[in-house]
């Protein structure tokens, strides 16, 4: 049997300019609440724009916004990766 499993990261762990869809948030209410707020959610697309070096924050854009979060916090944001094309 022959599966081919969808690529799965963490937002933390994303290239710059690497893009997926929220498949999860791990964490508990209050994360989930607060990445909601901020309009990360399963379902929708990320793009992240950059991060630090060494667990600094990371920029993503969701809904043509940008957003900063802490290292953990992106860290806790599974994400299935989109397909390379070519």
């Amino acid at each position: 049997m022959d599966t081919d499993p969808k690529k799965q990261t963490t937002a933390a762990w994303m290239r710059s300019a690497q893009r997926g869809t929220v498949v999860q948030i791990v964490g508990g209410r209050g994360l989930v609440m607060r990445l909601e707020a901020m309009g990360i959610r399963p379902g929708k697309r990320i793009t992240k724009v950059s991060s630090m070096f060494g667990h600094g924050p990371v920029t993503i854009s969701v809904d043509s916004m940008q957003i900063a979060i802490g290292f953990g916090m992106a860290d806790k944001i599974i994400v299935e990766l989109d397909e390379a094309k070519g």
